[in-house]
């Protein structure tokens, strides 16, 4: 098991930054790619951004490129997401997970969800 705790949402304006973290328990931690998806009422989760178990590779979605960044501390069990000139459009429930391969395959564990909100 390893379960999955996000905090770090909140309400900022258009403009602002929010940083996420995304704390695990258990020792499988690090072999895992962690990522972040997001979800808006209506609509399918979406993949966000990715980061492999060594920290050294990492993958974002087109609509987050250059403004978010994903990070993670193998030491603290923790992936961080920083999110830099939010834009209404990210608005969402975001979602850490846990699978083998960053880009592919089926999660083996979520996290509960964190809600973002962007005003204009």
């Amino acid at each position: 098991q390893v379960p999955l705790v996000e905090s770090g949402g909140g309400l900022v304006q258009a403009g602002g930054s929010l940083r996420l973290s995304c704390a695990a328990s258990g020792r499988t931690f690090s072999r895992y790619a962690m990522v972040w998806f997001r979800q808006t009422p209506g609509k399918d989760r979406e993949f966000v951004a990715g980061i492999t178990w060594s920290g050294g590779w990492t993958y974002y979605a087109d609509s987050v490129k250059g403004r978010f960044t994903i990070s993670r501390d193998n030491a603290k069990n923790t992936v961080y997401l920083q999110m830099n000139n939010l834009k209404p459009e990210d608005t969402a429930v975001y979602y850490c997970a846990a699978r083998p391969d960053i880009l592919t395959g089926e999660v083996d564990y979520w996290g509960q969800g964190t809600q973002v909100t962007v005003s204009s």
